[in-house]
């Protein structure tokens, strides 16, 4: 049964990678998790079940955020009805392959541009406004958002990729530089590089994933219950010492900012 006096962890993107590891932290640490992802009923319920088999508390709904008015719904929604949302985490992803400018139709740069960029902005005027006034009576609010390294270099057939997550890294610092006053924290957190994750790189790579693994080596790929601790250890930093941007990658890999042309 749902506890509305805890606070809650929204997830956008509630897979069994990122999103999932992170609500089984935030739930661990006594927070009621809302569980929000596009499709696989199946897969969202049992998240929800094992968060609670762990001793947490959560829910989940199938929704479409590139639809307007569905993320506005869910925060009034979770906050009518469950409790305040303490920390969001927008989690979606925005990776529609590697296509030439030719091959790249104007409605699927756009669905890039909704997922990456314009959905933060939208979850963002629906929430902020509550947890700026929560501020002000001692409780900050936190955005977390996941990033990639297209948000600071961008790759030939990138174009919608690269173009919706520059603009989601630009919009944070945005947020940040208006909201970080009023007590709200936005943290963007660039993923640099390969993460252990069954619902994207496992269903991009099907047969050769665990192969990919492999290859890579121990600790070569981004655990999603470790990445979880950097996302509580951010959304629980005195506000004298926030962290707005943050880079994880594998001890093997080479950073963004260096030349890799096997990246």
């Amino acid at each position: 049964m749902t506890d509305s006096r805890k606070p809650v962890f929204l997830v956008l993107g509630a897979g069994a990678g990122i999103g999932g590891n992170a609500a089984l932290r935030f739930a661990a640490g006594g927070y009621h998790a809302v569980l929000a992802r596009r499709s696989d009923g199946d897969g969202l319920a049992r998240l929800v079940d094992t968060i609670e088999a762990a001793g947490g508390s959560a829910s989940g709904t199938l929704l479409n955020a590139a639809e307007d008015g569905t993320i506005e719904e869910l925060v009034a929604r979770t906050e009518a009805e469950i409790g305040p949302i303490a920390c969001a985490l927008y989690n979606l992803g925005a990776q529609i392959g590697t296509r030439k400018l030719a091959d790249t139709p104007h409605r699927t740069f756009e669905l890039g541009w909704r997922l990456g960029t314009y959905g933060v902005f939208r979850l963002a005027h629906a929430l902020f406004p509550a947890m700026a006034e929560r501020a002000k009576h001692g409780t900050p609010g936190t955005l977390l958002v996941t990033s990639s390294t297209a948000a600071v270099r961008g790759n030939a057939g990138q174009h919608s990729h690269a173009a919706a997550m520059g603009g989601r890294r630009m919009l944070c610092q945005t947020l940040n530089a208006e909201f970080a006053p009023q007590g709200v924290h936005v943290a963007h957190v660039v993923v640099d590089g390969a993460v252990d994750a069954p619902d994207t790189l496992g269903k991009l790579l099907g047969d050769r994933f665990d192969g990919f693994k492999q290859a890579k080596g121990a600790d070569g790929v981004i655990d999603p219950a470790a990445l979880a601790e950097t996302y509580w250890h951010l959304a629980h930093q005195p506000r004298n010492c926030w962290s707005h941007e943050v880079d994880v990658r594998p001890w093997t890999d080479v950073a963004w900012w260096n030349d890799n042309p096997d990246r």
